[in-house]
Order: structure tokens, then sequence, then C-alpha cells
């Protein structure tokens, strides 16, 4: 019997995406933690994102600001926006995040204005998917 396959990021329950550009320093500095979070957090899919890759499916998207992210729990999109370059920022929203059941997540993101707005308009997952066809 063959050992399962781990699921692919964009497969897992809660995806992290950094929309980060080639020519950005802080991008450049913040990508080594980011992949460190990969570890501590093994059940969260984490994606790196160029946004300026034609091919990315995000290039639409208005991101004016380094490092942007986007954090989802299946199709709900939890947060959308720049934050601060420390990881620790990062790690206490999943921590967060990762506690609230299905039905929590589902009130939250559609407790502000601003959280609802977000819904159906940036899902990288369902980007990701059209991408590959």
């Amino acid at each position: 019997m063959s050992a399962l396959t781990p699921l692919a990021p964009i497969e897992r329950e809660f995806l992290v995406v950094c929309l980060c550009a080639a020519w950005c320093g802080t991008c450049r500095e913040y990508q080594a933690g980011f992949e460190q979070l990969k570890e501590q957090y093994p059940n969260v899919g984490f994606v790196w994102v160029e946004v300026e890759d034609e091919q990315s499916g995000v290039e639409d998207w208005d991101v004016e600001n380094f490092p942007t992210l986007l954090i989802q729990r299946k199709e709900l999109v939890l947060f959308f926006g720049p934050m601060l370059p420390y990881h620790r920022l990062l790690a206490q929203m999943l921590e967060t995040y990762t506690r609230f059941t299905y039905q929590e997540s589902l009130a939250y993101v559609h407790a502000t204005p601003e959280r609802a707005g977000w819904q159906g308009v940036f899902d990288y997952r369902s980007v990701k998917r059209r991408i590959e066809g």
C-alpha cells in the first residue's frame, strides 16, 4: 500500500497566498520567513505569487502594497490586504482563523462590508483552477 500523497496547497482547507513583486526588496526579505511558516503549519497551503507574472491569474487584482496577503478557508476569503512584513502577525492570524468553526468563519466573512466584498472577487482557488483548465 502506498503512502498518501499530501494535498496540493490550494486543495487544503486553509490557504495563504502572498502576492509580491520580484523587484520588491521587502518581499524578498519576507519570503524566507513565509517559507518557514509552511513548516510550522503543515496543514495550511502556502503559495507565493508574483503579481506581475502574466500567467499568475491575479494581474487584474489591484495590489499596490507589498506584501499583500490573501487567507482563505475553502471558498471563504478571511483576509485580503497588505500586511506589515512581520511573520508573527501572519502566525497570529492563522492561530485565530484555524480555531474558528466553519460557521464562525462564515459569520466572520460577512460581518463587515469590506470582508463581504472580498467574497468571490479574491478567490485564488478559482483563479488557479481556471488557469490550469
